[in-house]
């Protein structure tokens, strides 16, 4: 069975329970407001990036450069964490995919233009939501967005591909077209798809990105942080194994369509996949690039190095800069921090069972006896949740739980007042259905029963007057025989009657 085939019979069978999932990881992170997920008070202000205009001299860019790299890195000054790298970026993140956890924190909150980089979100949708042989119809609208300069694979209004070969074009090639075409073709329409990236965003806990296009080009509502772009990375590396597939294509071609017989061929734009490349690194398995003169650089990576895998996200890079950055920031998620089994390490009399994959990353030198743990259960099952680990305030891993029966017997809610008197009435009134029900029952029963002997009772009258019956017509049809004998017959019989009484 080839990738496709296996995909589209596994991805609607597995797409709500997935989803469920990390809706409610998502909504255990954020409403712990005892431990937030966005960081200690001592963190800087988010700077907006939004707010930023692009330089128009050199000397002026050179002094936005030396200031994006002087920016605060909020990490540093987190408890007994490792020193960071400063990055000519004025927004940057490193997030371990499995745990959640935020290694690395550069004005993550800060609001920027996101450029190309929203098609990583517009491929999440497009694979929630629709198959990857799917028709993609491109209109005139799709080829309206673009402007000079714009990337594009040349697509014509009504040619039709499919929307495996639209995910290609938009991943690697970065086709604007395709991004509006996949918008407007897969879902219930344009709009619609605009609406749904939004909210899945918020869904995964994205709460200060609006979009407002497919493909990201400049708009000033249409903006993004480097902890959302993070978060929606790591829904599509977990659950969409495609992504990965994609993006580790150096060239692809999509073949003759409805209305050319030519084929269409291109290749990856993200730098770091490339061996012999500068920026070559040979544990990047996914990414996307991004640039618009507002936006200037922005890029997503995903790394694995065989243990654990990174998502480093970076916004507004100025200069070339982008892919330096980048490695730097992954070289330093990979070196600083150790991988603890929770399962092994974790011991509270109040966890039956725990997740036997799940880890926390700690900085050289901090213990697993140090963090604070937080049992969270699960709005549905009682008996089972979330334990959450953090240090110093920030999370470092999650697990989910089955809780155990001293857990359960502490944490029985105690009701109050008016919840007994409501729980009183409610039982009032069930005992009151319970009885009737039951006299229902026994009343029936009784009924049933009676009509059951009535029954038999009739039934052994008509067995005795049948046998009356024969009787008469036995003793009619003697008689009957007995006249029809001559009268020497008769004494004969009789005679041998008397005998054989006496005899007996």
């Amino acid at each position: 069975m080839n990738y496709a085939d296996f995909f589209l019979k596994n991805q609607a069978k597995e797409k709500k329970h997935r989803r469920r999932i990390a809706a409610f990881l998502v909504a255990v992170l954020l409403l712990s407001s005892a431990i937030p997920l966005y960081g200690n008070a001592e963190d800087t202000k988010p700077v907006d990036m939004t707010q930023s205009e692009p330089s128009q001299t050199s000397e002026a860019e050179e002094a936005a450069t030396q200031k994006a790299y002087e920016m605060t890195v909020d990490s540093n000054a987190w408890k007994d964490w490792p020193e960071g790298p400063k990055t000519y970026g004025e927004a940057g993140i490193v997030m371990d995919a499995e745990s959640g956890a935020i290694l690395y924190a550069k004005n993550i909150d800060g609001k920027g233009y996101p450029a190309s980089i929203t098609k990583i979100l517009t491929v999440l949708i497009a694979l929630e939501n629709g198959q990857l042989d799917d028709k993609v119809t491109v209109t005139d609208d799709c080829i309206n967005c673009l402007g000079y300069g714009y990337a594009h694979i040349g697509l014509n209004p009504g040619e039709e591909i499919s929307l495996k070969d639209a995910l290609y074009a938009v991943l690697l090639a970065s086709a604007n077209e395709a991004a509006y075409a996949i918008g407007e073709s897969i879902g219930e329409g344009y709009d619609w798809f605009i609406q749904e990236m939004n909210s899945r965003c918020k869904e995964l806990g994205g709460l200060n990105s609006n979009f407002v296009n497919t493909n990201g080009l400049e708009d000033p509502n249409h903006y993004t942080t480097a902890r959302d772009m993070a978060l929606i990375t790591r829904e599509l590396l977990i659950n969409h194994p495609e992504f990965e597939e994609i993006c580790q294509t150096m060239q692809y071609t999509i073949p003759a369509t409805n209305l050319t017989s030519e084929t269409r061929t291109f290749q990856q734009k993200h730098q770091m996949f490339y061996e012999g490349n500068e920026y070559y690194d040979a544990r990047v398995i996914a990414g996307k690039t991004g640039y618009t003169d507002l936006a200037l650089n922005t890029l997503v990576t995903c790394a694995d190095d065989g243990n654990r895998r990174l998502i480093c996200v970076v916004l507004r890079t100025h200069g070339r800069n982008v892919y330096s950055d980048t490695e730097a920031l992954l070289n330093y998620g990979f070196d600083n921090f150790q991988k603890v089994s929770i399962k092994e390490r974790e011991k509270s009399e109040n966890i039956k069972s725990i997740d036997e994959n799940a880890y926390v990353l700690l900085p050289s030198g901090v213990e697993f006896e140090s963090l604070e743990m937080k049992l969270i259960p699960d709005s549905n099952d009682k008996t089972a949740g979330i334990v959450e680990y953090t240090y110093d305030g920030h999370l470092v891993g999650t697990a989910s739980v089955q809780f155990s029966d001293v857990y359960l017997e502490k944490n029985e809610p105690e009701m109050k007042p008016e919840e007994k008197k409501k729980e009183q009435k409610e039982n009032s009134v069930w005992k009151w259905i319970i009885w009737i029900v039951a006299g229902i029952v026994i009343l029936g029963t009784i009924f049933f029963l009676f009509l059951l002997a009535v029954a038999v009772k009739r039934k052994k009258k008509r067995e005795a007057q049948r046998r009356r019956r024969i009787a008469r017509k036995r003793k009619r049809q003697q008689e009957e025989r007995y006249r029809q004998m001559s009268g020497e017959r008769r004494r004969e019989r009789s005679r041998r009657d008397t005998r054989d009484r006496y005899e007996r």
